[in-house]
């Protein structure tokens, strides 16, 4: 289950399926068995032998839903990470563990509460650029780098266990599905390439866009997935099958990231014509244009709940859209430099954004106050994000180090 929403997967006719439940209308205060009861009303899947479990879940999503904000980070630790600049940051799923990529070719895994070195990951011939644990487990990181391959690694040992070689160009993104069983990668080359985690081999090449591919993003339910192009385009493929179901249409610039809502029914888009957009994922269709930005839009994403969409923009700014009314709910100003990411926390409560001003800032997402500024960095931020929990936020800059806070 994630938070506000349960994901359950069945087989029907020997095939694996996923259906999700929202649980928008959970409160500190709803009763749960009530709700749960409601719920097996509308859902087969749910059947008496499960019940507790689900309700069990529920209530494990109330407590944490309850639990009292503390909006005060303090810095906990300063990490010389490499002798070249960084590339990325990610954590696992915890937070215990994070690692970083590097200009000097390697990868590196951390232990969060004690900032030790677990690993060196070494083998890539150039840039280590884009990197990612196959949360939720956490067991596996792929890095993708300029030498045109992706490797996939143990995180307990650290040892290699496939090299995917395939694309004529430098790799930018990758993602695992969620189920953990595929690593996608986007490249220079215009293609995103399927790799099979098992097998070590390649499923699909997913080509059609004119330009570099330099975002990609799987739905939750992992039968979709989105690749955003410097062609100004997104497209949506069917990962079972590698065929392009969607071209969405419509931006006027590169696309900077592009993201699922939850439920999969959403794409949000952002891109350098300084809009961002809002599209039905099961149709391809254009739903609205968030506008407001006076300069690239950079980052968007959605929260959890998939209620509310955040951007951050190259004019300093960011913003937090409703994802049902298309307002602008919160305007979120101070930097005094671009924002390159903006993430929500967990509970969707909290914005974190990372700016070249040097600082990150925490921001209050239903009034757009500032909560708090992290200071320290020497020079600007490009990466930052927060573990499953919520509690511990990890900051990546160029000036070669990392926070934890």
């Amino acid at each position: 289950f994630f938070l506000k929403g349960i994901i359950l997967e069945y087989v029907e006719g020997g095939e694996s399926k996923t259906r999700s439940i929202d649980l928008l209308d959970l409160r500190p205060d709803t009763d749960v068995t009530a709700l749960v009861e409601e719920i097996q009303k509308g859902e087969p899947l749910i059947t008496d032998s499960c019940m507790e479990h689900v309700i069990h879940l529920v209530q494990r999503l109330q407590e944490k839903l309850g639990e009292k904000e503390n909006h005060r980070f303090s810095l906990f630790k300063v990490l010389r990470t490499h002798m070249l600049p960084l590339t990325n940051v990610a954590f696992n799923k915890s937070g215990s563990r994070f690692i970083t990529g590097s200009y000097d070719r390697t990868c590196k895994l951390w232990d969060t509460a004690s900032g030790e070195e677990l690993h060196t990951l070494e083998g890539h011939k150039n840039v280590v650029y884009a990197i990612s644990f196959n949360n939720p487990y956490g067991d596996k990181i792929a890095t993708g780098s300029f030498d045109k391959t992706c490797r996939l690694w143990s995180t307990e040992t650290g040892k290699c266990y496939h090299t995917f070689r395939g694309h004529n160009a430098e790799i930018v993104c990758l993602s695992f599905n969620p189920q953990s069983t595929l690593v996608a990668t986007g490249s220079m080359d215009t293609t995103a390439k399927l790799w099979d985690i098992e097998k070590g081999k390649e499923v699909a090449t997913l080509s059609g866009h004119s330009a570099e591919v330099i975002a990609l993003s799987f739905n939750t339910t992992g039968d979709r997935i989105i690749t955003g192009s410097f062609d100004h385009t997104v497209a949506v493929w069917d990962v079972g099958t590698g065929r392009m179901l969607h071209t969405l249409v419509g931006h006027r610039g590169e696309i900077s990231s592009a993201q699922f809502n939850w439920d999969c029914s959403l794409i949000v888009t952002g891109s350098m014509d300084k809009t961002c957009m809002l599209w039905n994922a099961l149709t391809g269709t254009r739903i609205a244009t968030l506008t407001g930005h006076r300069n690239e839009v950079l980052d968007v994403c959605f929260d959890y709940a998939g209620q509310r969409i955040a951007t951050a923009s190259a004019d300093g700014s960011a913003r937090v859209y409703n994802a049902e009314t298309k307002q602008c709910i919160a305007k979120l100003e101070g930097h005094e430099h671009e924002i390159s990411k903006v993430c929500f926390n967990p509970k969707g409560s909290c914005i974190l954004t990372a700016s070249s001003d040097k600082t990150a800032r925490l921001w209050d997402a239903t009034t757009g106050h500032c909560l708090q500024i992290l200071e320290g960095h020497t020079d600007e931020i490009f990466s930052c994000a927060f573990n499953y929990n919520g509690d511990t936020i990890i900051t990546g800059s160029k000036d070669n180090s990392c926070r934890i806070w």
